[in-house]
Parts: C-alpha cells; structure tokens; sequence
C-alpha cells in the first residue's frame, strides 16, 4: 500500500482492468474468468525463482478484490484509484460529498459567498452577537433578584444554624473502634420469619 502511495492516484479507474487483461466495464463472469487464469500463471508455488512473478500475483489478487466488491468497483469506475483512497479514508458513504465539495464549482460557491458577505462566518457571528451579547439578548424579569455568591464559609455557618434551629444536630464524630456499636446497629438479634 506504501508504493501505491508514492505513485500518482488515478481518476480515470482502468488500471486494474489493464492489470486482468480486460476492458473497462467487463462482467463478474468475464473478471472471474481472468482471474483465475492470470493467478494460476503467476502463482508463487509454480514460479519460485521469480519475484516479479510474485508481485504480479499481488496485484492481481488486488484487482481481483477490488472488482468483485460492487461498492468499491462503483467508486473505482467512477473515481479511479483516488476515489479507493478517499473511500479508505473517510467511508464509502461519503466518496461522492469528497469529490462533490472539491470540485471547482462548489470552491467558487463558497469563494463568492465569502467576498459577497464579507466573512466565511457571517451567519454564526451574526446570531451570536444579536442573541448572546447584542440587543436580542433575554433580559431577566425586573421582579427576580439579581444572584450574588456566598462564601463556603459563610454557606456552611448558615447549614449549621438552621439544621440547629430545626433540632437536628450533624454527626460530627465517627466511630473510633470496630467493636463501638452507633445507633443503626442495635444489640439484638434479628429473626426473619413467615408465619404458616
């Protein structure tokens, strides 16, 4: 895959045909068939000493999956080797968004639309400004009061009176031994029992 890299992407999708002796547009019987018989030919067990052989092989086995596969022959028919390396990239659902926002047109849309407006993100800026900060913005209700922050300190000061007042006093203490019984471990012992 690193070689095919560094070569040039094709668009023109008719390399892997070249590489099964077939034309572009040949049916699943006709790549079946050219496979097979190009495979037993360059196969490594009968061509031991010959490692062009070997690679010949891979690349028919490539070809061969690739075309056998209907999503990525669509792609590769209408995209080339390219369109497989975006597919590879980014999904096979989204090939045709790839090429369609990269072509000259849909640059030149967003190229006028960005002088005619000024900025690329007019839109979000604007509903940003009027809503966030500007003159649209809510305004709180006149009847609330307005927040204000109170210390921790002076939050727990108050917890503390009013759970005082209320009769309820925080534990403050925990037990200080395993064998210290509290409150919610009682002495006696329990029975679960149904009556029959």
């Amino acid at each position: 895959m690193a070689d095919q890299r560094q070569r040039a992407l094709s668009t023109s999708g008719e390399a892997l045909y070249e590489i099964l002796a077939l034309e572009k547009g040949a049916t699943h019987d006709e790549i079946k068939k050219s496979y097979r018989k190009l495979a037993l030919k360059y196969h490594p067990d009968k061509n031991p000493d010959n490692p062009e052989a070997a690679e010949k092989f891979k690349e028919i086995n490539n070809a061969h999956a690739t075309l056998t596969d209907l999503s990525k022959r669509n792609i590769y028919d209408k995209y080339g080797s390219l369109g497989l390396y975006v597919a590879e990239q980014f999904g096979e659902e989204n090939v045709n968004t790839y090429f369609m926002l990269s072509s000259w047109w849909a640059k030149g849309l967003f190229a006028v639309c960005g002088l005619l407006t000024g900025c690329y993100l007019c839109c979000c800026l604007c509903c940003c400004f009027n809503c966030c900060c500007g003159k649209c913005k809510p305004k709180a209700p006149e009847r609330e009061q307005q927040e204000f922050c109170v210390s921790p300190e002076d939050l727990e000061e108050q917890i503390k009176n009013d759970m005082e007042r209320d009769g309820e006093t925080p534990i403050m203490l925990q037990p200080t031994t395993v064998t210290e019984k509290t409150q919610l471990i009682g002495d006696s012992h329990r029975s679960y029992r149904t009556d029959s």
